[in-house]
């Protein structure tokens, strides 16, 4: 084999001649830069905005039931963010935040107004953040969309908000080709500013999940669910957290505010998010409807997963081309499931039956470290990193 520069190596054949740069155009770069095992290492810079809460950088979903207060929450939240202050004893990282009201656009001035009341000095600080009145529909938006943030904002926003979801798709929630088309449009979004992208959604008639289908709450980065107490206290919990704990629970309330009067001289009113008095939800908020035995059923259901997904687990790209995770099809986890589920029925007909009940109830209301997707007739399931 030559060892002549010019022959190449694998061949041994003269090499094809370069094209000449004369024309002034750089020659391209690699299109992957591959980082050696020794590069890697644990940055030193912050990786939240709101520390426990909202990532730096990521999908976050942000859902709960109509009228649970959860975009007064999130609206708040993101305030103490646009003006860098500690929120409910959390640090915040301050950054500019944009908003998109796709829901009772014509309210959030009044929300404004409470906020300042609360909030803000008069004549005190500003919040970096701007809001988006406009119809979205996030797909064929987004583009035009960053194209806006980019000519009319002095840098990036550290948070772009869409409230909701519902608002900004033109498709199906339930469909696995739309919602694949709305968290790429997401992701575009997350990529260009590299921040934290907080889809605010509702849930169905199902009330322990988002609703639709699970290609969103599989590629979150951070899920948080919204809801109301017996006081009527909000009660925001982070059920997932892809490189951070899980768990954190805040409590608020909303607070009437007069603002003025109206023509007819009747006061006007809106509602501020406040601190519940001691700062933490009660102690009820934090158990299952269904208590310990829940806790087993789930304990069943990851062990039939783990077993299923070992012996005929699959690699699969989630919606296509999306990241690589090893499935497994749902009917193998519920055989699993049965053979592992404890009951004290001793009629194998009962047994059956109370085995395959938990099961539909545990994949109806699927824990946020689980997704699914219909491929070829088939339902297959993996766990989200």
């Amino acid at each position: 084999m030559s060892n002549d520069p010019d022959f190449d190596v694998f061949t041994d054949e003269p090499r094809k001649p370069k094209r000449s740069q004369s024309n002034g155009v750089a020659p391209r770069g690699p299109r992957f830069n591959l980082v050696s095992f020794n590069e890697l290492s644990v940055g030193s810079s912050a990786v939240y905005l709101v520390k426990g809460i909202i990532p730096k950088a990521g999908l976050v979903v942000v859902w709960g039931p109509p009228k649970c207060g959860k975009s007064y929450w999130i609206f708040t939240l993101m305030l103490h963010v646009a003006l860098g202050r500690e929120y409910r004893g959390r640090r915040v990282q301050q950054g500019m935040v944009v908003y998109l009201a796709l829901e009772g656009q014509d309210g959030f001035g009044a929300r404004a107004a409470a906020f300042r009341s609360r909030y803000l000095d008069k004549g005190g600080d500003v919040p970096d953040f701007f809001l988006i009145k406009e119809r979205t529909d996030l797909v064929r938006d987004h583009r035009a969309l960053i194209q806006c943030i980019a000519t009319q904002c002095e840098g990036n926003p550290t948070a772009v908000v869409i409230d909701t979801l519902n608002r900004s798709l033109a498709g199906s929630e339930s469909d696995d080709k739309d919602m694949a088309a709305y968290v790429r449009a997401a992701d575009a979004i997350r990529e260009k500013f590299n921040c934290a992208v907080i889809i605010v959604h509702h849930c169905g008639v199902n009330v322990s999940r988002p609703r639709g289908h699970t290609s969103l709450t599989g590629a979150a980065d951070m899920q948080i669910s919204v809801k109301r107490d017996t006081d009527k206290n909000i009660i925001a919990t982070v059920e997932y957290a892809k490189d951070g704990p899980e768990g954190a629970v805040i409590a608020s309330k909303l607070e009437p505010v007069e603002l003025g009067r109206d023509q007819d001289g009747d006061p006007i009113t809106a509602c501020v998010v406040m601190p519940v008095e001691d700062g933490a939800a009660p102690a009820s908020a934090a158990k299952t409807p269904s208590g310990r035995k829940e806790n087993k059923v789930l304990r069943t259901f990851r062990d039939a997963f783990v077993e299923a997904v070992d012996t005929d687990g699959t690699t699969i790209c989630v919606r296509g081309d999306g990241p690589q995770v090893k499935a497994v099809d749902v009917a193998k986890v519920r055989a699993e499931f049965e053979r592992r589920y404890v009951t004290g029925e001793a009629d194998p007909k009962k047994r059956a039956g109370a085995s395959g009940k938990a099961f539909r109830r545990t994949m109806a209301e699927l824990p946020a470290q689980f997704a699914t997707e219909t491929r070829d007739s088939r339902e297959l399931i993996w766990k989200v990193d």
